[in-house]
């Protein structure tokens, strides 16, 4: 019989998490690709990444109990940026 899990983290800090991204996607740096050449069908990505930490409470939950437990852990974001378009997000990892 299969039990069904729920799993949830809480952050501690979202507010600094969520600045720190911000200025990782909003940063100003611009880089002269007007004369690179590019193979057909080829764009130029340009790529930036943030490693920090992040801590909170994770709970799991089945129907029976819940087990909370604090972490901390570091995370790497990385953005990208494709021409002169502002960086987006691609993904987030936990380093642990």
């Amino acid at each position: 019989m299969k039990k069904t899990l729920h799993i949830t983290a809480i952050i501690d800090h979202p507010g600094f998490l969520e600045d720190i991204v911000e200025k990782l996607a909003y940063r100003h740096f611009e880089r002269e690709f007007s004369k690179s050449k590019m193979p057909f069908n080829r764009e130029i990505l340009e790529t930036s990444s943030t490693e920090t930490y992040v801590s909170g409470t994770m709970a799991i939950e089945d129907s029976n109990e819940q087990i909370n437990m604090p972490f901390i852990t570091r995370f790497l974001f990385s953005c990208i940026k494709i021409d002169k378009d502002v960086y987006s997000l691609e993904w987030g990892i936990s380093l642990s």
